[in-house]
């Protein structure tokens, strides 16, 4: 489909995909083989610039937003969801700062993340809460000029590796989930720590390992906005990553289809390229008109979210959901097409159905996804009614 792109758009897009062409499907095996870090690929991003498409320009960004950050997310997702993960994670670590940092603290901290000089992080998910935001165990307690932090997050994406996190922490357990507040906290702070590298069913390149705080004291000026916002900084940065996690089981489910159909072509029985069977021309037709279903959603939501006008929840939730279930589909129906080669790690799409599965669960679950949709669905009719 044609999304009419923006020259500099179309630019990203072409410099994404050679990237992920040349640089990482050549080592997205190993990657995934040896469960790496992928440094170089993050450092190659770095020098292309590809940090700073989403990053206003007065933050050394090059004033792009959601929409350009999802078009790089999606071309490196079809080489490998890992790498893709590892840069697209370092937004969603400086969202909070960009919406609710003061002018310092994004002069501070946002030149260097548009650098790709140091990666950021999103710590929220803890043992026991994950959608349940209110169950935060993890406090934050004013001392003088500090904060002291205490608690463990776990799976969070890029802990270890990011030099810049932003924690979501109880200051006011009265209050629930309005109890809690953001703050910034940098590696290297006395009572930061991290726990071992996570083994992961898919996006083995990345890193996912807890988050550990102990007595770990920071100046209250770390404090994003105020104290008590901690919710809506979440909510309010999941708006603007859900759509790029939508790219990303777009950008697999298009790899997936690509394998797929080539391999069609190619493999032959019967005396005849079994991409001449109906039986395999309707799944791959299937498959294609899903993928691009879930493109347009997605593209949709991200520029909805660069706009600020809609119900921008609602969209957000929408595209990672279809998305994300989409690419689950459309993953499983490559490997069935390339039957017993599909289920070989030779060929690439079993690495696909893996890091599929991961985009129905990060971010929110799909089944937190439809919860968000109904509730907006009954807002939208209540205001309505009352007009």
């Amino acid at each position: 489909m044609e999304y009419f792109l923006t020259e500099e758009q179309q630019m990203i897009k072409e410099l994404a995909a050679r990237i992920a062409e040349e640089r990482v499907k050549p080592v997205a095996a190993e990657l995934d083989e040896k469960e790496e870090f992928p440094w170089e690929i993050m450092s190659i991003l770095a020098e292309a610039d590809l940090f700073r498409v989403w990053v206003p320009e007065e933050y050394g960004g090059l004033g792009g937003g959601v929409f350009e950050q999802a078009l790089v997310v999606e071309e490196l997702s079809k080489a490998c969801s890992g790498v893709a993960v590892s840069y697209a994670a370092s937004g969603l670590g400086a969202f909070p700062i960009l919406l609710y940092g003061s002018e310092e603290q994004k002069n501070r901290y946002m030149p260097d993340i548009a650098s790709g000089k140091r990666l950021a992080a999103f710590a929220l998910t803890e043992a026991d809460a994950g959608s349940d935001v209110s169950a935060i165990a993890t406090t934050a307690v004013k001392d003088g000029d500090d904060y002291v932090l205490n608690g463990t997050k776990q799976w969070i994406t890029n802990a270890g590796d990011a030099e810049i996190y932003v924690v979501i922490a109880v200051t006011d357990k009265s209050k629930g989930a309005r109890g809690s507040s953001a703050f910034i906290v940098e590696k290297g702070t006395p009572g930061l720590s991290f726990g071992k590298k996570e083994k992961k069913l898919g996006i083995r390149a990345s890193s996912t390992r807890e988050v550990i705080l102990e007595n770990c004291r920071i100046p209250k000026e770390n404090l994003l906005g105020r104290e008590g916002l901690g919710f809506v900084v979440a909510m309010k940065t999941f708006d603007k990553t859900r759509p790029g996690i939508g790219a990303q089981a777009v950008g697999i489910a298009q790899g997936a289809l690509d394998v797929a159909v080539n391999y069609a072509r190619e493999r032959v029985q019967f005396d005849q390229p079994i991409s001449s069977f109906q039986g395999v021309q309707f799944m791959l037709a299937d498959m294609a008109t899903q993928t691009e279903a879930a493109r347009a959603l997605v593209y949709s939501a991200a520029k909805m979210a660069d706009s600020g006008v809609g119900n921008i929840s609602k969209a957000a939730a929408m595209a990672k959901l279809f998305a994300s279930d989409v690419c689950m589909k459309v993953t499983v129906d490559a490997v069935q097409v390339l039957g017993g080669y599909g289920y070989m790690r030779e060929y690439p799409v079993e690495k696909m159905m893996r890091d599929a599965k991961i985009t129905q669960i990060y971010e929110g679950t799909n089944q937190i996804q439809r919860s968000i949709i109904a509730l907006e669905l009954v807002r939208e009719a209540a205001r309505k009614s009352r007009k």
